[in-house]
């Protein structure tokens, strides 16, 4: 059994439009959303082998308020090819984790995490996919569960949501 959380970077800031898009950083609510995952990864428990980065600005604020509350304890790679990834391109990666890797964590961009997390999951009895296949929000993390031995045998709408954490839920 594989896992692969799948975390959209918390609420950035447009500010005056003098960054670019790849240096935004988070504003005030993203930090909080950031902390408040990092805090409800802490209370359940969970961790992770890997985490595998955008290396856009919000990603890393993003990585840095979770960790402000809930320390990886596993090596985070800064990914440039993360970085406003296709589904497509976002699953190659996961398709290519090293196999002593059990428990992944992917951060990055929408619309393609979105799209990854309803490409891998199936619908299931608590209706977790259902509430995400509107609107992936800032911060939203999703855990799910992979029924393969090895990453590359992971197969589409076969894993299950076993977390969904929304930061608007976790006041």
């Amino acid at each position: 059994m594989k896992r692969v959380g799948i975390l959209r970077h918390a609420k950035s800031d447009r500010g005056d439009g003098a960054s670019d898009d790849h240096n935004r950083p988070l504003n005030e609510r993203g930090w909080k959303a950031a902390r408040r995952i990092g805090g409800e990864l802490k209370q359940r428990g969970i961790s992770f082998d890997l985490v595998l980065a955008s290396t856009a600005a919000r990603v890393r604020e993003t990585i840095d308020g979770v960790q402000e509350e809930h320390d990886f304890k596993a090596p985070i790679e800064f990914d440039p090819r993360i970085y406003l990834a296709s589904e497509e391109s976002l699953l190659e990666l996961v398709l290519s984790l090293p196999e002593n890797v059990h428990s992944a964590l992917l951060v990055g961009h929408n619309p393609g995490l979105q799209r990854l997390v309803l490409h891998l999951a199936r619908d299931d009895h608590q209706g977790l996919r259902r509430r995400i296949e509107d609107k992936y929000p800032t911060g939203a993390l999703a855990i799910v569960e992979l029924p393969a031995r090895t990453w590359a045998e992971v197969q589409p709408r076969t894993g299950k949501i076993v977390e969904l954490m929304l930061p608007k839920e976790l006041d």
